[in-house]
């Protein structure tokens, strides 16, 4: 089980400019990529995307690359143009003469004027340096996953908890089921007393057709059946390698539909308690299975 947040970096070299790959995720229901290219890269984001869908299979992922030129490559991208150096320098030094400024005209004053410095970034073709961004992309790549799974592993512990306290609950349920009957044909005879009936007047008969009609309506036993099964459903989940987030999602919606049945037709206050521990849980379950890939 892995989570969908996570930070990954690499970083490699080609023809003398470094290339650093930053990967960063965030939840989301489905995949989505977002990639930020150099516009001398901009052609490689097919292949990008495709690796990084070969190994995330659901969340936000944020990829940026970025491309820096060594001191060789970065030497050679910068070309000087000395005769709009000498040209700034000449009208520079006749400015100061007529306006009587002291001081003389620097080398540092002529080289920060706008063209005298041009920068030719001269990449070459961008399918020369996928080899370089893929092995910065992998690297990225597994830090991202490995921080994932860490991550994972302290969300199936804390899942495990609240299907676990959910299990406890629909056992006590289950346990209190049978005597529901019970207590409502007591509650039946004890309306009869305060009512001022003679136990006579009402016959055994139809008091136990009453019994077995509320019985009947308020069986919960396919619930608790199915709740049971949820419960099995997520163990399997937790076995698995693959990506489950989406199964969570759904075994979340299933076991909110048994745990509501079980509070409209469990017309018992032992029981409603347990709905209401139930339903607690299963709100912390669903919260921390929204994080899940």
């Amino acid at each position: 089980m892995k989570s969908m947040t996570g930070y990954g970096w690499g970083e490699a070299s080609r023809n003398g400019w470094k290339i650093t790959v930053e990967l960063s995720s965030v939840n989301r229901k489905q995949s989505e990529i977002a990639v930020n290219l150099p516009r001398e890269l901009e052609v490689l984001e097919a292949q990008i995307r495709d690796a990084v869908n070969r190994r995330v299979a659901r969340g936000r992922v944020s990829v940026r690359v970025s491309l820096h030129a060594g001191e060789d490559a970065a030497a050679a991208m910068v070309r000087l143009n000395a005769p709009l150096a000498r040209a700034y320098a000449r009208q520079l030094r006749e400015l100061a003469r007529e306006l009587k400024l002291p001081g003389e005209v620097t080398l540092d004053q002529v080289v920060r004027a706008p063209g005298v410095l041009v920068s030719e970034q001269d990449v070459g073709e961008a399918e020369e340096y996928w080899p370089a961004v893929e092995n910065a992309l992998a690297t990225a790549l597994d830090m991202l996953v490995a921080m994932r799974e860490r991550e994972g592993r302290h969300l199936l512990k804390d899942l495990r908890q609240r299907v676990e306290l959910m299990r406890k609950s629909a056992a006590r349920v289950l346990k209190q089921a049978p005597q529901v009957q019970k207590r409502y044909r007591a509650q039946l005879l004890e309306r009869i007393r305060k009512a001022g009936l003679p136990q006579g007047a009402v016959e055994e008969e139809r008091l136990l057709k009453e019994t077995v009609l509320y019985a009947d309506r308020s069986d919960i036993s396919e619930e608790l059946t199915r709740l049971q099964s949820h419960f099995l459903q997520f163990e399997e989940c937790a076995r698995s390698g693959e990506p489950v987030g989406r199964t969570l999602d759904f075994l979340a919606q299933e076991m909110n539909r048994e745990i509501n049945t079980l509070g409209s037709k469990a017309n018992d206050s032992r029981i409603s308690r347990e709905v209401v521990t139930l339903k607690s849980e299963l709100e912390k379950y669903r919260e921390q299975s929204m994080n899940v890939e």
